[in-house]
């Protein structure tokens, strides 16, 4: 048993990590999984106060028009008017919209002029990325879904005179934007996003050193934590800024990104920090910066360890509810529950993305799994005492052990007072030396039924068939009322009906037999004796033995009772005083009665 038990918690352990790597590696249950660890660590914590946002706005397109139409002198015009003073301009400025084509010679120039004399602008470009089969260190044919196609860059004047970043925004498969990539290497050159571009340059004027997250994949990705949601950051309309109604001072050393803040300008996603709702890209550009500048990413655990750990602790919790019982299991698994959800968030807070739902769900269903085996488990142990006391015991007592959700049927006695009967065919060896085996086997079978007959009609247990003798005991396994007196009715039921059989068969064959009984009651060990594959349930003690002494001394028809029976049930019955006789192993002798008539159920028999 020990080795099976190590045998099933190995397979537990090694379904758990094959469904671990399939939950992390494949499907919608990842990002499922994604789902409520956003909902558990993405908060509103704006800290920040130096991100700015200048957005084109519905404002703006109204006073200027389509971005599309616009001469470069305005976004020119916002570069002097943020730039105006040396004292007083931002750190950086970062425009999250691709100026791609040449339209205005002369404005085109103008604009990449001030530009490039302002030394603080990041101007942004865009990658188109298709799969491209490549091969891998090993030799094999391996696929790069970021394999870089083409590149959307800005006009050559502009492209000469200020810094690029790309501005991507890297969707997940269920459609929300958790991660973000800090730099790429094309065409020998590692060129960083423009988040990554804005942050670096705002730490350099700071004085400070620009510190990347560690990164994983080909496409040099990481997660972030948002810091708002949408309109958490202070946004300013860009017409604002133009016609002066606004006073750049107060983009002093700040960060400031221009970008798209119309819904007709179809730049907004579906941000992690809230759910079903949208979120422009400079947004959550501005997320991505105030995240590297608090240090607040993360990277995904390694799925292989992840599963391990997740494997070892499943197949511990399977040892241990089969172990246990269902209410300590329980209460573990709830513990478990809660320790996954706190361990989670510290992960989180360390920089590390762990599954939150993977190891509860593998965990419940083990604890299904045991309760369905448990409840299959008992169903088959009542199966088995039911089929095991219904070959001795009253149907009304085997009903009982059905119901009864306490009973055990296990290798050990109880102390019990309780009555025994013992019955006895007399003179069956001699009959049956004169007839053949098959009418032998139909007249004990004839009486054995009345016998056992007898017992279950008045609650009895039959405790076995000893050749042509019965043992019934009263009072066990369950309490039962007035059990003496039921004992005397069965051996008066069994001698009344001992008397029609014996009638038949003297028809039959010329021969006929009786009965000799003794009841006695008394205490004495009740339970089930012998081992885990045969066991009997039995009574023994000095109360039996006893009862199988008064069943030997008691002549043909004759019902013989102890003093103690008789004191029991004198009221209804009508006996003849027999005196002490001696006993086969008992020093004394034991006063005994022979019962003549039994008042049942207000009549006399």
């Amino acid at each position: 048993m020990k080795y099976l038990s190590g045998i099933k918690a190995a397979a537990v352990t090694a379904a758990v990590i094959l469904t671990s790597l399939a939950f992390l590696y494949f499907g919608t249950a990842g990002n499922w999984d994604m789902g409520i660890s956003d909902r558990l660590n993405q908060r509103e914590t704006v800290t920040n106060k130096k991100i700015y946002i200048i957005g084109i706005d519905d404002k703006t397109l109204e006073q200027y028009g389509p971005v599309n139409t616009w001469s470069r002198e305005i976004p020119a015009k916002l570069v002097s008017l943020l730039n105006g003073a040396d004292n007083v301009r931002p750190a950086v400025i970062g425009f999250d919209v691709i100026y791609s084509e040449e339209a205005d010679r002369e404005a085109d120039d103008s604009f990449a002029k001030v530009c490039g004399e302002a030394g603080n602008v990041v101007a942004a470009i865009s990658f188109s990325f298709k799969e491209q089969p490549e091969t891998g260190e090993d030799g094999r044919i391996i696929y790069n879904p970021y394999y870089v196609d083409y590149v959307i860059e800005p006009y050559d004047s502009l492209k000469s005179e200020v810094v690029c970043g790309f501005a991507n925004t890297f969707v997940d498969t269920d459609g929300y934007v958790r991660q973000a990539m800090a730099y790429l290497d094309h065409e020998g050159t590692r060129i960083y996003s423009l988040s990554s571009q804005l942050y670096k340059i705002y730490q350099e004027s700071r004085g400070e050193e620009a510190v990347f997250p560690v990164v994983y994949g080909r496409n040099n990705r990481f997660y972030f934590t948002y810091s708002g949601k949408a309109g958490g950051y202070s946004v300013v309309s860009m017409a604002d800024v133009l016609d002066g109604t606004v006073d750049p001072a107060i983009f002093q050393d700040a960060i400031v990104l221009v970008g798209a803040y119309a819904v007709g300008m179809q730049d907004s996603y579906m941000p992690a920090i809230a759910h079903n709702s949208q979120m422009y890209g400079v947004e959550i550009h501005a997320n991505i910066i105030e995240a590297l500048l608090e240090g607040r990413t993360q990277l995904p655990v390694s799925p292989l360890l992840y599963a391990l750990a997740a494997a070892v602790l499943c197949g511990v919790f399977y040892v241990c509810s089969e172990k246990l019982r269902m209410l300590y299991s329980t209460m573990i698994l709830a513990v478990l529950f809660v320790l996954d959800v706190i361990v989670a968030k510290v992960m989180y807070a360390g920089g590390w993305i762990v599954p939150t739902v993977l190891l509860p769900v593998c965990l419940l269903v083990i604890y299904l799994v045991q309760m369905v085996r448990r409840y299959l488990a008992e169903i088959m142990r009542r199966r088995r005492v039911i089929n095991v006391f219904k070959q001795y015991v009253a149907p009304q007592v085997v009903d009982k052990i059905s119901k009864d959700k306490d009973f055990e049927l296990v290798i050990g006695g109880e102390n019990r007072h309780i009555a025994v009967l013992f019955v006895d065919i007399r003179g069956f060896t001699t009959m049956s030396e004169s007839l053949r085996p098959e009418e032998v086997v139909e007249i004990l079978n004839e009486y054995l039924g009345l016998t056992t007959q007898a017992i279950f009609d008045n609650g009895g247990t039959l405790d076995k068939f000893v050749g042509d003798a019965t043992m019934a005991v009263f009072n066990a396994p369950f309490d039962l009322d007035d059990y003496i007196f039921r004992a005397v009715c069965t051996a008066w039921d069994m001698q009344a009906g001992a008397e029609e059989i014996a009638e038949k068969f003297r028809k039959r064959y010329g021969k006929s037999v009786s009965f000799g009984i003794g009841v006695n009651c008394g205490n004495a060990v009740v339970g089930n004796i012998g081992c885990d594959f045969r066991m009997d349930y039995t009574a023994i003690g000095d109360t039996v033995n006893t009862a199988a002494r008064l069943e030997s001394n008691a002549r043909p028809g004759q019902i013989l009772i102890s003093r103690e029976v008789y004191e029991a049930v004198k009221d209804r019955v009508t006996v003849t005083p027999i005196g002490e006789i001696p006993l086969k192993g008992k020093t004394q002798g034991v006063f005994v009665y022979q019962v003549d008539t039994v008042k049942k159920a207000g009549k006399n028999e």
